[in-house]
C-alpha cells in the first residue's frame, strides 16, 4: 500500500508538469519553437524505431559510465590518501574549488585542444564528478570517531575489518549523497561536451544537429532521452545501494 501511494504521488507530480509543459506549448502557439508533449513523444517513438537511436544512446551512456567510474574510483583513493596526509589535503582543496567554480565550457574547449573530441565527454564527466565525490568523502572521513579509531588500533583490527566496521558506516551517507548528485552532473557535463565537440553517434551531437537545423521536436526528444537515462541510472544505483545496505548493529562495539 505504501509503495502504491508513492507511485501515485510520482505519477501525479509528473502529470502536473506535463500539463504545465502543454500549457506553455499552447501559449507559444508554435510547435516549431516549443513543441507539445504529444509531438515530442511521437518524435521519440519514431526515433526508438531506428537502430541508430540505440547506437547513439549506447555511445553516450558509455561515455558517462566511463567518466563516473574513473571519477569515483580515483576520488575514493584520493580521499583516503588526503585524510592521512593533511598537507596534501591542503594543497588539493584550492584545486577542487577552482574546478567547481570554472565554467564547464572552458574545460571543454581546453580539453578539445589537447585530447580530441571523442575523449572530451569522458574527461569532462570525470572532471566534474571528481570534486563532488572527493569533497563528500573528505567530510565523511573527518567524521570518523577518533575514539573508535583508537579502539580499533588497540585491538589490532585488520584494515578490511576497520573499513567494514568503522569507516564505511560513517562515510556511507556522504558517499550516497555524492553519487546521487554526481549522476545528474555527469550527464549535464558529458552531454554539454558532446554538443560542443560533436563526436560521431552521440546524443549531444544529435541535439546540436537538431538545433542547427531548427528541429525542435527532435531536440526535445533527445533531451527527454537524457533525462530518462539519468533517472533510470539514479533509480538503479539507489536500488543497488539499498539492497547492499546491511547495517552493523552495535557497530565496532560488537566486533
Amino acid at each position: 500500500m505504501k509503495h502504491l501511494k508513492k507511485i501515485c504521488r510520482v505519477l501525479l507530480i509528473a502529470a502536473f508538469w506535463i500539463c504545465v509543459w502543454a500549457l506553455l506549448s499552447i501559449a507559444f502557439g508554435n510547435e516549431l519553437l516549443f513543441p507539445s508533449p504529444l509531438l515530442v513523444l511521437q518524435t521519440l517513438f519514431r526515433l526508438v524505431q531506428t537502430p541508430e537511436f540505440y547506437i547513439t544512446t549506447l555511445n553516450s551512456l558509455l561515455n558517462i559510465l566511463k567518466g563516473l567510474a574513473i571519477a569515483v574510483s580515483s576520488a575514493c583513493i584520493t580521499a583516503v590518501i588526503t585524510s592521512k596526509i593533511p598537507l596534501l589535503r591542503a594543497l588539493i582543496l584550492p584545486l577542487m574549488s577552482v574546478i567547481k567554480a570554472t565554467p564547464v565550457a572552458s574545460f571543454i574547449m581546453l580539453a578539445w585542444i589537447f585530447i580530441g573530441a571523442s575523449d572530451v565527454p569522458v574527461f569532462i564527466a570525470e572532471l566534474i564528478v571528481f570534486p563532488v565525490i572527493w569533497t563528500n568523502l573528505d567530510e565523511g572521513l573527518s567524521k570518523v570517531d577518533p575514539q573508535l579509531s583508537e579502539v580499533a588500533r588497540v585491538y589490532g583490527f585488520s584494515p578490511m575489518k576497520r573499513l567494514r566496521l568503522l569507516i564505511l558506516p560513517t562515510t556511507k551517507p556522504y558517499f550516497i549523497s555524492a553519487c546521487r548528485t554526481s549522476l545528474g552532473l555527469s550527464w549535464k557535463a558529458g552531454i554539454a561536451a558532446e554538443i560542443l565537440t560533436m563526436p560521431p553517434s552521440t546524443i549531444g551531437t544529435e541535439i546540436a544537429t537538431a538545433k542547427l537545423y531548427i528541429m525542435t521536436p527532435e531536440m526535445f526528444a533527445w533531451t527527454l532521452t537524457v533525462i530518462l537515462l539519468s533517472l533510470a541510472m539514479e533509480f538503479g544505483l539507489m536500488a543497488i545501494l539499498k539492497r547492499a545496505d546491511t547495517p552493523q548493529k552495535g557497530g565496532i562495539e560488537n566486533a
